[in-house]
């Protein structure tokens, strides 16, 4: 049995995710961004071992969410689920004065990353949608260049796979892998998505746990337990390190060596 925390698993994924655990016989931490969506993420997932609250809009909420997971123990695996869609129609800022698709998909899990006790498994989910990010750390809070919902979002899920490949390069001994899990039709991605709802949460839970070789690496990008190329800007280090920079002069919480 592994100890998981699962962002964001209050509906779509990660409520998904959060079953397939739960029925193999896992402990499962979900989370919800306030009481209302924690209770909804207690009713669809009854097995869950607990739930915590906390709104990854803000700092001080993301930071004592933190301060609760780590009074629970150490986790073997974390699955960075949360996230914001691309249809808000201009730009967004929140109380810490930060753009609010950055401060969901991105910071919050580098410091969900940087603070919690170390898990041995990282899980971040991005979107087919990274390969149309900038790669570089351009105006990640939208200041100086005209709003663009879509390009704000391809951004933050190239960003994630920055982190996760960064985290792979920097700590030996974690997993720490990526994934999209397709066009599927949950809350974010609309009604319309394509794509095999069945199978999209499959590669969140075998990464999180599985023994197979495969999901024992780092460093990694998968869709439906298949690894293929992730954006090549993902790999540069400098390009890692410079995100790893910006959000430490952020939050103030570098990531530990």
């Amino acid at each position: 049995m592994k100890r998981v925390l699962i962002t964001g698993s209050s509906n779509g994924l990660g409520v998904l995710a959060a079953r397939l655990l739960v029925a193999q016989g896992h402990a499962v931490t979900l989370h919800g961004r306030n009481e209302d969506r924690a209770g909804r993420a207690r009713q669809a997932v009854p097995g869950a071992e607990e739930v915590l609250v906390g709104d990854f809009q803000s700092l001080e909420q993301t930071l004592a969410l933190i301060g609760r997971a780590n009074q629970r123990g150490t986790y073997d695996a974390v699955i960075h689920n949360a996230g914001v869609g691309f249809r808000d129609p201009q730009r967004i800022e929140t109380g810490d004065g930060f753009e609010r698709t950055f401060s969901i998909n991105v910071l919050a899990p580098y410091l969900l990353t940087a603070m919690l006790l170390r898990p041995q498994r990282l899980v971040f989910l991005s979107s087919g949608l990274h390969h149309a990010g900038t790669p570089a750390v351009l105006d990640p809070q939208w200041r100086s260049r005209p709003w663009d919902g879509l390009q704000a979002y391809s951004d933050s899920k190239l960003y994630d796979v920055v982190l996760a490949f960064a985290v792979a390069r920097r700590w030996a001994g974690t997993f720490s892998n990526a994934l999209e899990p397709g066009w599927v039709p949950t809350k974010l991605g609309g009604t319309a998505g394509p794509d095999d709802l069945t199978l999209a949460p499959v590669t969140q839970a075998w990464l999180a746990v599985s023994d197979d070789a495969q999901a024992r690496t780092s460093g990694g990008y998968f869709f439906h337990q298949v690894a293929r190329a992730a954006h090549p800007a993902a790999s540069s280090a400098e390009l890692q390190d410079e995100l790893l920079a910006y959000c430490a002069a952020l939050t103030g919480v570098p990531l530990p060596s």
